[in-house]
């Protein structure tokens, strides 16, 4: 009889659905791979990317631009994120989106609250963000899978990949204001958090988001990610929360 072939497949556990998370929000760019509408070949563009509340990826993009046709004549496409470090770059953990690409109406909640979010990410897009040949996306995933290094590959859900939960809707209307406060007034709170708990390098760390499961920080081009201990369950917790971080982060 032959041999059977060996699902190289991994079981999906918690550890994956973190690193794939943390791939997701990491992501300043990907590549973003669409179905060409002259002749239904793949194409594959480079893309900045920021994140929902949610998780799911936003992309700016302009109507002249191939990859936007491409989505408009059919939305489905694939994304891949994650970044090459030193040595061998397939060493390194990678993620491949499978999406539904949906415009965000301008002047709607959704793409107010997405625009916010992107140029927290990106604030250099802010230059060109209101031009009307420019749109903003959010892809929607519908199955990922997760190369985290050799033999370690998983295949997770959209439900793996997503934050679900009860404060998503009132993050989303109170986190601009938080962000600014820590930024403006608790800067040295900030720098401490990616001291503390990422072991960054010293700077001027910015705050860029807020969500259920964590905060985004950013010092230029680097990107970092921390995880809370406890998903939020109400807007009401992220101050305790950011507090009790700093505190934790200056050593009391």
């Amino acid at each position: 009889m032959p041999d059977e072939k060996k699902d190289v497949i991994l079981e999906t556990d918690a550890d994956a659905i973190r690193l794939a998370k943390t791939l997701m929000r990491q992501a300043r760019f990907a590549a973003l791979a669409t179905l060409d509408p002259e002749d239904g070949a793949p194409l594959a563009t480079r893309v900045a990317v920021a994140t929902d509340m949610d998780g799911a990826p936003l992309i700016l993009v302009s109507a002249l631009s191939a990859h936007t046709r491409a989505i408009e004549a059919d939305a489905r496409c694939s994304l891949l994120l994650g970044e090459p470090g030193k040595g061998d770059p397939l060493a390194h953990p990678r993620l491949t989106l499978k999406a539904q690409a949906v415009r965000l109406s301008a002047g709607t909640p959704a793409q107010e609250h997405a625009r916010r979010r992107y140029l927290n990410r990106h604030p250099k897009a802010g230059l060109y963000a209101g031009f009307a040949d420019f749109a903003f996306y959010r892809l929607e995933p519908g199955a990922g899978l997760l190369n985290g290094g050799f033999a370690r590959a998983y295949k997770l859900a959209p439900g793996e990949l997503l934050t679900a939960g009860p404060a998503l809707d009132a993050l989303a209307r109170a986190e601009q204001a938080a962000i600014d406060h820590m930024n403006e007034d608790h800067a040295d709170a900030v720098a401490n958090y990616a001291r503390h708990f990422c072991k960054a390098k010293p700077g001027k760390w910015r705050l860029t988001g807020i969500d259920p499961e964590g905060i985004d920080l950013a010092l230029g081009d680097e990107q970092q990610r921390i995880f809370f201990d406890t998903a939020l369950n109400d807007a009401g917790e992220m101050r305790p929360v950011l507090v009790a971080m700093a505190k934790a982060a200056r050593g009391t």
